[in-house]
């Protein structure tokens, strides 16, 4: 969590009115050196902010979380979730769940935690929770209608004939957990849209926005042009030069369905989708 200093005041002051956090929690965070101004480990309670500076919570070496936290308040919490992490549990896998180890994290301050949206097991990038019932309820009887942005980056087999597009069509899912196009009555409405953003000899990089949020939609729908997402041998891939799926949940954009404020959450694009297109 980053916080920028907008005025001067001490840390301790400043922690109180930006986190919501309880004093000795902040006073705890202090002690085990979570807190960092302008990237130094911070743990003078009065330390002086001036305006310009970034204070930042952070978790140390050793800590259970697997991530970075890139928002938290009293009823949200955002996070940066790794490739390689399940959102939710399975029937194989219970404790290594980015669902578990967040609730382990606000265990301490009894606080529940409700998910509201998921990400494939092999996507990074933007994930969150929340904290209140009355929130969840209202954003998940609602979704579409409250979440107004779901941003990706995508690298993708080849070179796009067309440098934008939308694709639009039904998916299902087979018993075999493989998802599929399909026709209107068998299948639930599915819509992409794409545009590239860089391109080389044998791979392009897209911005990838959704109207739907269908299972492994955006993997369907991009394979479905024969471009399939890179490390993606479930669709059809045929390379993987970064050893992971190449899908990045980088934006994140809903109005508060109680404070109707607008709640906007970004995460950078991998540095290892960005070294296929360096050159040289």
């Amino acid at each position: 969590m980053k916080y920028n200093v907008e005025h001067a005041m001490p840390l301790m002051e400043f922690l109180l009115n930006k986190t919501q956090k309880k004093r000795n929690d902040i006073k705890k965070l202090l002690k085990f050196e979570n807190i960092y101004v302008d990237g130094h480990i911070e743990s003078y309670y009065a330390y002086p902010l001036q305006i310009g500076q970034v204070v930042e919570i952070q978790a140390k070496k050793g800590n259970q979380l697997l991530f970075s936290i890139l928002y938290e308040d009293k009823e949200l919490i955002v996070i940066d979730k790794p490739c390689g992490l399940l959102s939710e549990q399975t029937a194989g896998e219970s404790e290594k769940t980015a669902y578990n180890i967040v609730k382990q994290y606000l265990k301490k301050n009894k606080e529940n935690i409700y998910m509201v949206h998921r990400l494939d097991q092999y996507t990074s990038g933007i994930l969150m929770f929340v904290k209140s019932k009355k929130l969840y309820d209202l954003l998940t009887h609602d979704w579409n209608h409250y979440v107004k942005i779901r941003g990706y980056i995508a690298i993708v087999e080849g070179k796009m004939k067309k440098s934008k597009g939308t694709i639009e069509n039904y998916l299902t899912e087979s018993k075999t957990q493989n998802v599929y196009i399909t026709t209107k009555e068998k299948g639930k409405k599915a819509i992409t849209h794409y545009k590239q953003i860089q391109t080389n000899k044998y791979y392009s990089m897209l911005e990838v926005y959704l109207d739907t949020g269908r299972k492994n939609q955006i993997r369907v729908h991009l394979s479905s042009l024969h471009h399939p997402i890179i490390g993606d041998d479930k669709y059809g891939a045929k390379t993987n030069p970064i050893k992971r799926l190449g899908l990045h949940a980088h934006e994140l954009m809903f109005i508060h369905p109680i404070t109707h404020k607008e709640m906007r959450f970004t995460s950078q694009t991998p540095e290892s989708f960005q070294k296929l297109f360096k050159k040289g």
